[in-house]
């Protein structure tokens, strides 16, 4: 099922059974998603899967970044909040990739691409971004990278 498909399947399903913090955070999701679309429409062109993926990711991020300033400030309250957001956005992402299957990942991209040096980490991070977009965080994958390219 696409992911706009579920997203709309979940908030109905949400609204019916009352559980008011996922609506809140579908809807959202669904506001982010029709910026995405309009500026996106702007430059004709259209919102694909992978890019919700991504839309997706960066709001979990930034509540992540938010969890800490609220938890830094003493405000349970609203780190909570922010928790329950990041769960409920992270059950429309794909599973993460394990430690061990990001490894393999890498290794499998390094030897793909034929990298040698550090100079061809570019090509491997773009093998791993097109194939683990919205399974890996691809910052940390590309640390690891640049660790076994000896960067």
């Amino acid at each position: 099922m696409a992911i706009r498909e579920e997203l709309t399947s979940e908030l109905k399903a949400a609204m019916k059974t009352g559980a008011k913090r996922r609506v809140e955070t579908i809807r959202l999701i669904n506001a982010a998603l029709k910026d995405r679309d309009i500026e996106a429409r702007g430059q004709g062109k259209t919102v694909s899967d992978d890019d919700i993926l991504a839309l997706l990711q960066k709001l979990v991020k930034s509540r992540q970044e938010s969890v800490e300033i609220y938890d830094k400030a003493g405000r349970e309250d609203l780190a909570t909040q922010e928790r329950e957001e990041i769960a409920v956005i992270q059950s429309f992402l794909p599973q993460p990739l394990s430690e061990a299957e990001t490894e393999a990942a890498i290794a499998e991209a390094i030897a793909e691409t034929g990298a040698g040096s550090i100079k061809d980490m570019g090509k491997v991070v773009g093998v791993l971004r097109a194939k683990y977009a919205g399974r890996m965080d691809i910052a940390k994958a590309s640390a690891a990278v640049k660790a076994k390219l000896g960067g």
